[in-house]
């Protein structure tokens, strides 16, 4: 299984602290890898590093608060992680914030406040960590999709415009990129229950709904996007570039 193997390997998790990122990051670990976490929240990088060296002994986990809205604090996150590591060979763009309300209430701050972080702080992690990695000749880039990349959803417009953006930055810097030994990709995630979703989930019948239509007959774990982590940033995907893998339990297969 050397295919899939992260010993020795540095990774940046942005949005480690919670549901998601942080269940990518253990996953990483846990394959071998060396791996830094962000959050905007002192108390989540807390839990996540404890997590993180759970796994076991070796590793060199790192916590860095960060606020990926500002683009000088990302990049010099990005620049702080590598240099710690001295490369860095996978970087996960899984922070998220989500404004839930009907697309004709929706303000301009409310725009900018789910582009800021959904796309264009996505965007940018990926250009400042690709410059990185072009001088190491390979890397691993995976930014977080969603159904929504694929299909529209009822008052989360913002989000899905975000996450739509996600393909083409995805598809766009893959092609650019892939000389250079990077490769890009998406992971899109169906319907998981996290902190980020937890307003959809109080919704009984929404939720029954969801379980109903995904052929799995259930929503997702953070555990369950480990194997497609470990996938992306493994040298099983070399290659692999330019493509969104969906873990969705199905649903989209129908």
């Amino acid at each position: 299984m050397d295919l899939f193997d992260l010993t020795g390997r540095s990774a940046l998790v942005t949005g480690g602290g919670r549901g998601l990122g942080r269940g990518m990051a253990v996953a990483l670990a846990q394959a071998g890898a060396n791996v830094a976490v962000t959050s905007r929240t002192q108390a989540q990088l807390g839990e996540t590093l404890a997590a993180l060296r759970a796994v076991g002994p070796g590793g060199r986990h790192l916590a860095l608060p960060c606020d990926v809205a500002d683009l000088d604090a990302l990049e010099a996150t990005v620049t702080a992680a590598a240099a710690h590591y001295g490369r860095l060979d996978v970087l996960v763009n899984a922070a998220g914030v989500q404004v839930r309300k009907p697309s004709l209430e929706v303000t301009p701050a409310d725009y900018d406040s789910v582009m800021s972080v959904q796309l264009r702080a996505a965007y940018f992690a990926g250009v400042y960590a690709a410059r990185i990695m072009k001088q190491q000749g390979a890397g691993k880039i995976i930014h977080v999709a969603s159904l929504t990349t694929a299909i529209g959803s009822r008052n989360v417009s913002i989000y899905s415009a975000a996450k739509s953006g996600i393909a083409g930055v995805v598809r766009s810097t893959a092609l650019e990129w892939a000389p250079l030994g990077i490769q890009v990709n998406g992971i899109g995630p169906g319907y998981f229950k996290t902190e980020l979703t937890e307003a959809l989930f109080q919704d009984p019948e929404r939720v029954a709904w969801i379980n109903a239509r995904v052929p799995a007959g259930r929503t997702g774990l953070p555990n369950d996007l480990a194997g497609a982590a470990v996938f992306l940033a493994s040298p099983a995907s070399d290659y692999v570039t330019g493509q969104i893998l969906y873990v969705d339990g199905g649903f989209l297969a129908g």
